[in-house]
């Protein structure tokens, strides 16, 4: 199973660096391939451009990093701000992906926590951020559930 992008390999590797979209397509179909957000995902993705993918990117490294300086702030992960933050990356998610639900999008957080190919690279961006990002997700959900 191909991670199906209309990208050439030097695209690919100017988007992505050193990942290798293909190299865990298999294992993502194998997990969430029989539902609507892996449907709409591969739906979406397949239709973008090497444009489309720098702006996805450097929208989601933007969320990233104003999430990354809100944990290094002392922003609790369950304050407004970093809630807000979280319910910017669930925005992001469905406006890109698929629709993320606030059950997927905890699922998401447990995911970064959880795996640690997800928290090594979250992680990167600042140590630490993958277990507040989960907190802050877990936190914007349970006030939208409110």
């Amino acid at each position: 199973m191909s991670a199906n992008l209309n990208l050439t390999a030097a695209e690919r590797t100017e988007l992505f660096g050193g990942f290798d979209p293909d190299e865990h397509a298999a294992e993502a179909e194998q997990r969430w391939g029989g539902t609507q957000a892996w449907t709409d995902a591969m739906r979406r993705s397949s239709t973008y451009t090497k444009q489309d993918w720098q702006h996805f990117m450097a929208e989601a490294a933007e969320i990233n990093a104003r999430m990354a300086d809100a944990m290094r702030s002392g922003t609790p992960a369950n304050g407004d701000l970093a809630m807000d933050l979280a319910e910017e990356h669930r925005a992001h998610i469905s406006r890109w992906c698929y629709e993320c639900t606030y059950e997927i999008h905890r699922g998401l957080g447990d995911m970064y926590v959880a795996d640690p190919r997800f928290t090594t690279s979250i992680d990167a961006t600042a140590p630490g951020l993958a277990a507040y990002y989960q907190a802050a997700i877990t936190a914007n959900a349970l006030r939208h559930d409110a």
